[in-house]
């Protein structure tokens, strides 16, 4: 798959349910929650690009490429991927999100076998009857006919989706670990709860 894959981290959002942080660049298990992705992400594809629309040169110190969205007033995922679509190298574009740290280390591989046994425009990622639209695989050569859908007003993912040729991809929701796959990390209380517990370890406070 040597040079076809452009991956890009959507890291663009306001975050509301965060209180308006930056949700990639809060910290988790003891590193940015962008780190635990690009670690996991990057690897699967030929170059890893990443859409921000606050923070630009934090995240740019991770030595990837920012891009910020051309749509302005935080415009949604729809918009990351468009800026992902001009700047990306590679004929096919994977999105995963910024607040996922546990996405599947084959997730690329599964979606390309399937875009590609389809001939399919997109590829998403599923569990059990739920579509995961921000872990996906497409074509940056859709990136016209997205700017038209874009351009009109629209900024559902579902909607510009269902005018695709699009094929899902069923996915185990755990880890080999035992961690949630898809996990999004929305609020702070998620944050926390998915914290490994360490009152047991030794030193710890009784």
């Amino acid at each position: 798959m040597s040079n076809q894959i452009t991956g890009l981290i959507l890291a663009g959002g306001r975050g509301a349910r965060m209180g308006e942080a930056d949700k990639g660049l809060q910290i988790f298990r003891g590193k940015a929650m962008v780190e635990h992705v690009l670690d996991r992400f990057a690897p699967q594809v030929d170059e890893t690009i990443i859409n921000a629309n606050r923070n630009l040169s934090t995240y740019a110190a991770y030595g990837h490429r920012v891009v910020a969205d051309d749509i302005g007033g935080f415009a949604g995922p729809l918009a990351g991927l468009h800026i992902g679509m001009l700047a990306a190298s590679s004929p096919l574009i994977a999105t995963a999100p910024c607040d996922s740290p546990f996405l599947p280390l084959n997730l690329i591989a599964r979606l390309y076998d399937a875009l590609t046994a389809e001939n399919a425009d997109l590829a998403v990622a599923k569990t059990f009857d739920q579509p995961h639209p921000v872990f996906c695989l497409t074509q940056t050569a859709l990136e016209p006919n997205l700017r038209e859908f874009l351009e009109s007003g629209q900024r559902k993912i579902d909607k510009w989706y269902a005018s695709l040729n699009v094929v899902e991809v069923l996915f185990d929701p755990k880890n080999n670990d035992g961690t949630d796959a898809f996990a999004n990390i929305n609020t702070v209380n998620e944050l926390r709860q998915l914290e490994p517990d360490t009152s047991a370890e030794p030193g710890a406070n009784p």
